[in-house]
């Protein structure tokens, strides 16, 4: 049996990985309205709390990811939020 070798002269080894940013429509609970698009880094968890374009802080009430359209790959994800007026 033959020891791998590791080279540790080359300095740290780099990995990329592929995700993709999941693309989601922030909707107000109270109105069934969409208020903005927003793009995650993964997929947001329920009690997540960010940011809106106005700058009002609000928390995730909760997370809906759909079904792709026939022939489609991304799939509509929805975050729910309670906005305060």
């Amino acid at each position: 049996m033959v020891a791998p070798r590791h080279n540790l002269d080359s300095g740290p080894s780099i990995v990329i990985s592929a995700q993709m940013a999941v693309i989601a429509t922030i909707m107000n609970t109270a109105t069934g309205q969409p208020i903005q698009k927003m793009t995650f880094g993964r997929m947001p968890k329920p009690w997540a709390s960010f940011n809106l374009a106005t700058g009002e802080l609000v928390t995730a009430d909760r997370v809906e990811v759909g079904k792709p359209a026939p022939g489609k790959v991304v799939v509509p994800v929805a975050v729910w939020v309670t906005v305060k007026a």
